[in-house]
């Protein structure tokens, strides 16, 4: 079993909640979104090899070149964007009208889900 800690003294309630990073229209028509702690951790201790790949991120999301929805929740989908060789993968929940990224690797391939959209 691994164990992270973060250190969140630095950071405040309002940076958690309130302070989106970036916003960008998906293909699907939804507004997904991050906070800037969120891709903070994510870049830090997750995926460190999407540090400064925040386009990258924005272009998955606005014209992917596959989306694929997950076969055990429904709400979540995974954007496919092909850069230098590999795939930007951004994973995301779906909630009405919105969502939120969950994370955003560099994959050589597209995983398994269903296919809901594709160039």
């Amino acid at each position: 079993m691994v164990v992270l800690f973060l250190d969140i003294t630095s950071f405040t309630r309002v940076d958690f909640v309130k302070t989106i990073y970036f916003e960008v229209l998906s293909r699907l028509g939804k507004r997904i979104r991050t906070t800037t702690s969120y891709w903070n951790l994510l870049i830090s201790v997750k995926h460190t090899t999407m540090k400064n790949k925040e386009n990258s991120v924005k272009e998955a999301l606005s014209n992917p070149d596959e989306i694929r929805q997950s076969r055990r929740d429904h709400t979540v989908f995974i954007y496919y964007k092909k850069i230098n060789g590999n795939f930007a993968a951004v994973v995301c929940k779906h909630l009405n009208g919105e969502g939120h990224i969950i994370t955003a690797y560099v994959t050589s391939r597209i995983m398994e889900g269903v296919s809901v959209w594709k160039r």
